[in-house]
């Protein structure tokens, strides 16, 4: 989680001080948050934590499509995939 009074810096001061920045970026895996003249302006984050990020992205996506596909079946909008596969062969000449 971001600590606003310690993990928001000016590029300058990344700059200037990159070496420590990235001994406390890989230290608590929080990203900093860089400013442009007093506006935030990029995040930067350890490359594992980023990595972590992404998986937890992953399985909520994952998790979403499972919740609308139960969603679905419930409201009647979903059929058989013996029905679906035999409209997609009849559909496209494909033989069983």
């Amino acid at each position: 989680m971001l600590d606003i009074t310690k993990d928001i810096h000016s590029l300058t001061t990344f700059r200037r001080q990159s070496g420590d920045f990235m001994r406390q970026l890989r230290k608590t895996k929080r990203p900093l948050v860089l400013t442009v003249k007093g506006k935030a302006a990029v995040v930067v984050q350890d490359a594992e934590a980023y990595q972590r990020l992404l998986d937890l992205a992953a399985q909520a996506d994952a998790m979403e499509g499972i919740r609308q596909g139960l969603a679905d079946v419930a409201r009647g909008r979903a059929r058989p995939a013996k029905e679906a596969f035999g409209e997609v062969r009849r559909k496209h000449g494909i033989p069983r």
